[in-house]
């Protein structure tokens, strides 16, 4: 039997080329954990938290790194044999509570190290290839209504097939007018969307999405705090743009409300909010099961943060029919397309393709990525420590 004998953690910071701004953020760096599992026979399995957020999941690089140190490491994965994915998952979430995000980036390398362990890429472990490429959506960082404008230009122009507002530049005109100015730019025919992340009241949700209602969005993703399911309802039987749930939608037991109180129209996953790959499987068959639409965003983190959804997102029936907006390595190097990026950049030295608006995971086996260990030391974040934990 294959066993895990070595586990390491190493907090990484990643500068961005372009801050992304939102409601009471403005994220210059990308502030992750980098995830080793080792064999005994030496093979290793990698993964990268992606983007660490403090009103996000509430996980930072210290208790992602704690939690797999001082419980998963030691009490888990030590002595187990890391094909045996369910078994691992289960225990987790039998010995943690919540930390998610922790639980996602070790369920990552896992499916790592099992595809290569095997012989083959993580989309195999899932069901063989279902699609070539993910359709992939562009997330507008908030700005100037001419500026956010031209930037939804150029991704038209690139071949994106979705376009993602964000608020909280200025004032709620500002917003409108943004939404407005985007629309007059990129045409009536394209799927455009705006993203409150859960920072309006219901009265405010009510009055703005009335003024925008005109511009023909074709979602308004979580206008309403994560609790407040039952507004969510009521938002979404007051107005005609339809509502998807993001951070609502969260464990199973959440999906279960949503669906039970209508209060979505479809739903938003990202693959470390669901706790892994595994368990992202679970949520896409409840949403399949309600007739509930997905999209995949992401934490914003490297090629290989970005990994494990563009191997579920080419597989998953049901996620193949949603749009992908997993473009972490994109708007950390500030370019729409993978070939613009400069070699030995990013944590991973051969960053998935990103072209025309598509993304195509990686061959080879598990993720098909290999780690850029110079960039890793070169970057890790100041003042923070990592662990290696062995049996």
């Amino acid at each position: 039997m294959t066993k895990i004998v070595q586990v390491e953690c190493i907090p990484v910071s990643t500068p961005l080329k372009k801050p992304v701004i939102m409601p009471n953020t403005r994220i210059t760096s990308i502030d992750s954990v980098v995830l080793k599992l080792t064999c005994e026979d030496g093979t290793v399995g990698f993964s990268d938290s992606g983007d660490t957020s403090s009103w996000y999941r509430g996980e930072l690089q210290e208790s992602i790194i704690g939690m797999i140190a001082n419980v998963i490491a030691p009490r888990i994965l030590l002595g187990e044999d890391p094909r045996k994915i369910e078994k691992i998952v289960g225990k987790m979430d039998l010995l943690v509570r919540d930390n998610n995000q922790a639980k996602a980036t070790v369920d990552f390398a896992l499916h790592d190290l099992k595809g290569k362990l095997l012989g083959v890429p993580v989309y195999e472990l899932l069901g063989g290839r279902t699609i070539e490429a993910a359709r992939q959506g562009w997330v507008l960082s908030a700005g100037k209504p001419e500026d956010v404008a031209a930037e939804a230009r150029k991704a038209k122009d690139t071949g994106f097939a979705l376009f993602k507002m964000k608020i909280g530049y200025g004032s709620l005109q500002d917003d409108i007018d943004m939404v407005h100015a985007v629309r007059d730019t990129v045409g009536s025919d394209a799927y455009l969307t705006i993203d409150a992340n859960g920072f309006w009241s219901y009265e405010k949700a009510l009055h703005i999405i009335r003024r925008i209602d005109s511009a023909g969005l074709d979602l308004i993703e979580q206008p309403l705090p994560h609790w407040d399911i039952e507004g969510m309802a009521r938002l979404r039987a007051a107005v005609r743009t339809p509502i998807y749930a993001d951070e609502s939608a969260q464990e199973l037991h959440n999906l279960k409300e949503i669906i039970d109180r209508r209060a979505a129209d479809g739903l938003f996953i990202k693959l470390q909010k669901a706790g892994g790959i595994l368990k992202s499987q679970r949520w896409l068959t409840l949403a399949r099961l309600a007739g509930l639409p997905v999209h995949c965003g992401c934490m914003i983190g490297s090629g290989l943060e970005h990994s494990p959804s563009a191997h579920l997102w080419t597989a998953n029936d049901w996620a193949t029919q949603g749009l992908n907006e997993s473009i972490g390595p994109l708007m950390i190097h500030g370019t729409m397309e993978s070939h613009h990026i400069e070699p030995g950049t990013d944590i991973a030295l051969n960053i998935p393709r990103f072209e025309g608006g598509l993304c195509y995971p990686n061959e080879g086996p598990g993720f098909g990525i290999e780690l850029n260990d110079d960039f890793i030391t070169r970057n890790q974040t100041p003042g923070k420590s990592g662990c290696l934990v062995k049996a």
